[in-house]
């Protein structure tokens, strides 16, 4: 008897374990999925293409909009943004070491 008590326990812990595990995952992909709603990834279309039809959208070939170079200037754009906060933050932290 005593035996078999120590192998449900045991049993018992694997399965609580796998229970936790479960629930971790599970507010890891909630959160996940709030992220990419928040960065606008979470695959919906937007109301503007509901709105236009597919047969409607005119094929005007002499106005082109690149969308990888205005891409890269974002990016571009964002990692400068991000490089001079980086040196305001080193300033800062360097002026605070001063005092």
């Amino acid at each position: 008897m005593i035996g078999s008590a120590v192998g449900s326990r045991s049993r018992q812990r694997g399965w609580a374990g796998l229970v936790v595990l479960l629930v971790a995952l599970v507010i890891v992909g909630m959160l996940l999925k709030t992220v990419l709603q928040q960065y606008g990834m979470d695959g919906t279309t937007g109301p503007a293409s509901k709105a236009t039809p597919v047969d409607s959208v005119s094929h005007d070939v002499t106005t082109t909009e690149v969308t990888p170079r205005n891409a890269l200037e974002r990016a571009r754009g964002l990692e400068s943004a991000v490089q001079q906060q980086a040196v305001d933050n080193a300033k800062r932290i360097d002026d605070v070491l001063k005092k």
